[in-house]
């Protein structure tokens, strides 16, 4: 038997700043009675000077601002869409590439003078998000975090969204400017009871299933048989739990342990982790005479002394949801 374990960017802030340079140039040829005037009897050329982009108008400016962060906003929320661990991964990486693209456009802005402060607080906050949004993709590759959900959840308990929140805010009550609107959910601790049933689609026999769980996370246990899910059963930590009238068959035994069950994904979003017992059960009903016999097995799904069942590690994307 094992036990499931957890496993657990910052870049550096900094505005842009424009250094403008005037350079005068003052070429003339003066006339012999020194009126000031070209040879060609023109004014002489005005002075020229290289500069920056210039500041944008407070319309424009909440123009680029929208452009910019409509689709990191969308990619943010697609994160909690996301149903196996492959697909989590790829919508936080596009959510990391929309974040980017939105700085590369900010960074490149000359914001109003009067909330030049604000632009270069918002611009730096982001780039602190997008750092912990890689961080949380780690956190995913560990099983430390399970769900979407869980991710951005992750996300609004840290520090770095807590200065984006601080600095959005700022700018967007200096002259209502859009901002990038993330609205990461609460984290939760749900449990079912103990011995709930999650599916029954084979019964109708004799025999029985008890499963003992002495480990510190609650866990499913999924009995599939011939590719078919048959029964499936919540057991919390610290407890024993009985699923009866199992019908004869040869059926294989899957767990899930973790934090945060969230029923309508089958799926713990914290903590989680995903084994099979590697031998299967057999169930059996035998009429002897007067008498029947049937098959009642015993599970422990953390290691005991003395326990004679082997598990494996299964890749979440391929376990029976």
């Amino acid at each position: 038997m094992i036990s499931p374990r957890t496993f657990s960017r910052t870049v550096p802030a900094g505005a842009v700043a424009v250094l403008a340079a005037s350079v005068t140039l003052a070429a003339c040829t003066g006339s012999p009675g020194g009126s000031g005037k070209a040879a060609s009897g023109e004014e002489a050329a005005p002075s020229a000077t290289a500069s920056g982009p210039p500041a944008l108008t407070p319309e424009a400016y909440r123009s680029a601002l929208d452009a910019a962060g409509r689709p990191a906003r969308t990619a943010l929320a697609a994160i909690a869409k996301a149903r196996t661990f492959r697909s989590l991964h790829q919508r936080i990486d596009r959510a990391e590439s929309a974040l980017e693209s939105a700085l590369e456009r900010l960074g490149g802005l000359r914001p109003p003078a009067e909330v030049a402060p604000e632009h270069a607080d918002y611009v730096a906050a982001l780039r602190g998000l997008n750092g912990r949004l890689g961080a949380l993709d780690e956190d995913v590759t560990s099983h430390v975090l399970c769900s979407g959900p869980a991710v951005l959840a992750g996300l609004g308990r840290s520090g770095e969204f807590k200065d984006f929140r601080a600095s959005a805010g700022d700018l967007a009550k200096a002259g209502d400017y859009p901002v990038v609107q993330i609205k990461p959910p609460a984290r939760r601790a749900r449990r079912l009871g103990n011995g709930a049933t999650l599916l029954s689609a084979i019964r109708g026999g004799r025999g029985s299933l008890t499963v003992k769980n002495g480990g510190t996370q609650d866990g499913v246990v999924t009995l599939v048989r011939g590719g078919r899910k048959a029964v499936s059963f919540y057991v919390r930590k610290r407890s024993t739990a009985k699923v009866a009238n199992i019908k004869d068959g040869t059926y294989r035994v899957y767990f899930t342990t973790g934090v945060d069950y969230d029923r309508g994904t089958r799926a713990f979003t914290r903590n989680c982790g995903f084994s099979k017992f590697d031998d299967a059960l057999k169930f059996q009903t035998v009429y002897a005479g007067y008498s029947v016999r049937w098959s009642d097995w015993t599970l422990t799904l953390d290691a005991v002394f003395g326990g004679n069942a082997t598990t494996s590690e299964v890749d979440p994307d391929a376990f029976p949801g």
